[in-house]
């Protein structure tokens, strides 16, 4: 995704309209250049990229559309590497203590670093140059970082990331969306929930697969301190989207005023017809960080309880839950267990909500110690399910105990 900087967008009453452009000869010959410039820049430092970048923007008026496609292929499509015979830090020390103990002058310089790599090159067992030292010494600096790899997409990959990146960038500061999902296959729901919970998103879901969900996500500028994490959160949902057949969004955006530096409401709707398309594979999300550590950990516990990850959706009145795993037993006996983190105290009500109207009595809820479901008005002794407690991260044998 784009930083702020980088995104432009226009308005229009109300309504917010981001920057997209044309996939014609025109942007993709644009396109073809910077990524020549990036193929050509290869095994060069990072800095001399960004001087063969600075030649290519030269003083056109649309520096900032060359600026944000080479900022995607920087952050998406390349790998730079401190290249230097020892860490940086370490060949330093070495180096300059060494230099130390001589009166510095150029001659004595070159033998420094010569003695240096004979050194290195006796340790580390392959030839170690003068040279390689030298470039070595402020290596870890960022303009001396090596592009050591550049996976190119094509011109037209290129143009779309951007297109997307710049609809991305209106939801860092979305107040509230509201997204209405129209009859998909069941897959895909599942698919988006996954993400809603990979994402850490608060989401309120309302509806059934037969007839749709209308999903409701608090954006970062109506928490009680505005989080520009949450917004990068919101934005990382637009691509998951985008593999949804058929669905309309509408977003309250909190946009400053570029002249009076005051906060105006804004507005941006968006659905499946857009034309963006997503960088996302179709297949199954990556679990967040606490679901895969509990995963992991489960693997190696010796139990005759089986984890699985694919679960059905639970239908509840208007509703539906998404529990992150089931538990099963060869005698035939299983649990679902749901993992509920941080998270603000409306969303706490509503989850809790829906446990109780749920009403399935082989639930399992593992709920961090952080929480306060008192000061959320949480009575966790009329829920309809077994309870966990966790502190930083949920152990399976707290959940053996609870099931056995």
């Amino acid at each position: 995704m784009l930083p702020t900087d980088l995104l432009s967008h226009r308005q229009n009453g109300e309504e917010i309209i981001p920057k997209r452009l044309k996939i014609d000869n025109k942007h993709l010959e644009l396109a073809n250049e910077i990524i020549t410039s990036f193929q050509e820049a290869v095994g060069k430092t990072q800095g001399a990229l960004e001087r063969l970048l600075l030649e290519l923007e030269g003083d056109t008026p649309d520096y900032r559309v060359k600026r944000g496609l080479a900022y995607i292929l920087k952050s998406s499509f390349c790998t730079f590497e401190v290249v230097s015979p020892l860490e940086p830090q370490m060949l330093r020390e070495r180096v300059f203590a060494l230099a130390a103990k001589s009166v510095p002058s150029k001659e004595l310089t070159q033998v420094t670093l010569s003695k240096i790599a004979d050194e290195l090159s006796q340790e580390l067992e392959r030839e170690v140059l003068p040279e390689q030292v030298s470039s070595g010494l402020y290596a870890d600096l960022t303009e001396n970082k090596i592009l050591t790899a550049f996976d190119a997409p094509t011109a037209t990959e290129l143009l779309h990331r951007y297109n997307l990146s710049q609809v991305q960038g209106v939801f860092y500061k979305a107040s509230q969306l509201v997204l209405n999902a129209h009859r998909n296959v069941p897959g895909e729901y599942k698919l988006l929930f996954r993400y809603l919970k990979l994402f850490q998103l608060m989401a309120y879901i309302e509806g059934d697969a037969d007839h749709g969900f209308t999903i409701t996500i608090d954006g970062p500028t109506s928490l009680f301190s505005p989080s520009t994490r949450y917004g990068l959160a919101i934005a990382k949902l637009i691509p998951a989207l985008l593999h949804v057949t058929k669905w309309s969004l509408s977003a309250t955006l909190q946009v400053r005023d570029f002249y009076t530096e005051t906060w105006k409401t804004g507005r941006f709707t968006l659905n499946s017809d857009c034309g963006l398309v997503s960088h996302y594979p179709p297949g199954k999300p990556y679990d967040s960080m606490l679901e895969a550590s509990f995963a992991d950990k489960w693997d190696s516990l010796k139990t005759e309880w089986v984890l699985e990850r694919e679960v059905d959706l639970i239908p509840i009145p208007g509703s539906v839950m998404i529990p992150d795993f089931r538990l099963v037993h060869p005698d035939g006996r299983s649990f679902l267990l749901e993992i509920i983190g941080y998270w603000r105290p409306e969303y706490l009500q509503k989850k809790f909500a829906q446990v109780r109207r749920a009403q399935c009595h082989n639930l399992i809820l593992a709920i961090s110690e952080r929480l306060n479901l008192d000061k959320a008005g949480v009575k966790i002794n009329d829920v309809p399910a077994r309870i966990v407690w966790f502190k930083d991260k949920l152990l399976p044998k707290s959940v053996l105990a609870v099931m056995e």
